[in-house]
């Protein structure tokens, strides 16, 4: 079938993208939001809109049947329901099939299936994917949890079976502190996922995150896009991500074949995302994400393939536009997220007026955003306002490509992030990739900002010294054997004019 109309159940940026992937299918689209969002690019941009009315989170955004009575009085086709909110609801999922509509993403059933992460991993090792040691089903009694953490040996992580979003985990380091882990994770989860099921695993100390795209059709095709690395991350909350990573390309290819087997055998259809984990040379299947990620453009990047245009297409009934041997990957990019929130005080949340936005050019620059100078960021929403990626030839020149960017990229009348990832890239580490989850623990941030503030007062004390020596009319005498002036070559490098 061709759709004609798409509901979006989303905001944000995730929305714009959407809107952008639907105009150039010319797919009508349809937005929903919440008061507090009445001015949000989305809702300027879609061609119809339906209130959600004011209220939580829970009242608008997660409000299942008032989103499937807009779906009914709207008449879409589809809903797109991004990431995030109901992405991962098998039971909205179920409930948009159930009313004739298509639902841009996984069947209902599969949710749910991937949805128990114990399922999850069973599948996983069915196909010959290693999954961390740990319970091979629900954890229910504090004595079944201790003696499953003296099994497998302490440090343990107990997490969710049915969370996500970096809720509902808990490190245990010995048995002296499990009871109130166990049974705080086990409430967390209650209140977060409305189901209190908790497992058990190793835990594993600072590892690296890594990804592997996938996207399958209603015909039994799956294809890989290649994979991603994300262990910059701050409270488990991604802020860093770049495809490829630093996997060796063999193994690249024998993950991805097996990632997709498994899609195969779940009947899986549309884009998901394959998660693991890699310490010391093993590498541990983690779980999959049934949906688009927020750091999809990075794979965008280096494929040269729109991932939303594609699943609306499979969402249509196409087949995939590629096969597995069509698929290049080309170059080196990296994804920011730049969130409203102040690095020097604890990454406290902002909100309140943008008074000026200024978005970074050139070729290989892309910044996702939903946001514009006068817009009014809400205080009731994830911090997350834009997303800027970068190309280049290698990751040397990606760096190059982001160090550019993020100066030219500026956002007033909120504090960002933006300094954060500006000091994080000058970092030993993170241009020698010597990156784990733990990055943020392991390096002394507060040091790094303070240093990087050093580095801007270097650059305005250089444009003071010109300025002073212009106002004079003085030539300076260059010494014909000129000392290293570290203010001046950091000014430089800032390129302050």
């Amino acid at each position: 079938m061709t759709l004609q109309s798409v509901l979006i159940a989303n905001r944000g940026e995730i929305a714009v993208r959407i809107i952008r992937a639907c105009r150039l299918q010319g797919i009508y689209t349809i937005a929903i939001f919440s008061s507090d969002d009445t001015h949000s690019l989305h809702v300027k941009m879609a061609d119809e809109c339906f209130s959600l009315g004011s209220g939580s989170v829970q009242e608008t955004y997660l409000n299942i049947p008032k989103i499937l009575e807009i779906l009914d009085k709207s008449n879409a086709d589809a809903v797109h329901p991004g990431y995030g909110f109901l992405s991962e609801n098998a039971e909205f999922a179920k409930a948009v099939e159930a009313s004739g509509k298509i639902f841009i993403g996984p069947k209902s059933e599969i949710i749910d299936y991937l949805g128990d992460k114990i399922k999850a991993k069973n599948i996983a090792r069915e196909v010959g994917l290693p999954v961390v040691p740990g319970s091979t089903g629900f954890v229910h009694t504090f004595e079944e949890a201790k003696q499953i953490a003296e099994d497998i040996g302490y440090p343990i992580i107990i997490k969710s079976a049915f969370g996500g979003g970096g809720r509902g985990m808990e490190r245990v380091n010995s048995v002296h502190t499990l009871r109130s882990a166990f049974e705080g994770c086990q409430a967390i989860s209650e209140q977060f996922f409305g189901r209190k099921e908790v497992f058990i695993e190793k835990f594993i100390k600072n590892p690296r995150h890594i990804e592997i795209q996938f996207i399958g059709d209603h015909f039994g095709n799956v294809i890989h896009l290649g994979d991603r690395e994300c262990s910059i991350q701050r409270s488990n909350q991604k802020l860093i991500e770049e495809a490829p990573s630093f996997l060796d390309r063999n193994i690249v290819d024998e993950l991805g074949e097996k990632v997709c087997d498994l899609a195969k055998n779940l009947g899986y259809v549309n884009a998901g995302t394959a998660e693991f984990l890699w310490k010391d040379n093993h590498l541990y299947f983690n779980e999959i994400n049934p949906r688009i990620q927020v750091e999809h453009p990075v794979t965008e990047m280096i494929t040269g393939i729109d991932l939303v245009v594609e699943q609306l297409k499979v969402a249509a009934g196409e087949p995939l536009s590629y096969k597995q041997d069509e698929i290049s990957f080309q170059g080196h990019a990296i994804e920011f997220r730049i969130n409203a929130e102040d690095p020097y005080a604890q990454n406290l949340p902002q909100s309140g007026k943008i008074t000026q936005v200024i978005i970074p050019g050139g070729s290989n620059v892309r910044f996702d955003t939903f946001i514009y100078p006068q817009y009014s960021i809400p205080n009731h929403f994830d911090s997350l306002v834009g997303k800027l990626i970068v190309w280049g030839k290698n990751r040397e020149q990606a760096i190059l490509m982001a160090r550019n960017a993020l100066k030219e990229l500026t956002i007033s009348g909120v504090k960002t992030n933006i300094e954060l990832h500006q000091a994080i890239i000058e970092t030993r580490e993170y241009q020698q990739w010597l990156i784990s989850t733990g990055f943020l623990n392991q390096i002394n941030i507060t040091k790094i900002l303070r240093n990087y503030e050093y580095m801007k007062i270097a650059a305005i004390s250089q444009v003071f010294e010109l300025f002073n020596i212009s106002q004079q009319n003085i030539v300076p005498e260059v010494p014909k054997n000129p000392i290293r002036n570290m203010w001046r070559e950091s000014a430089r490098r800032e390129q302050v004019r």
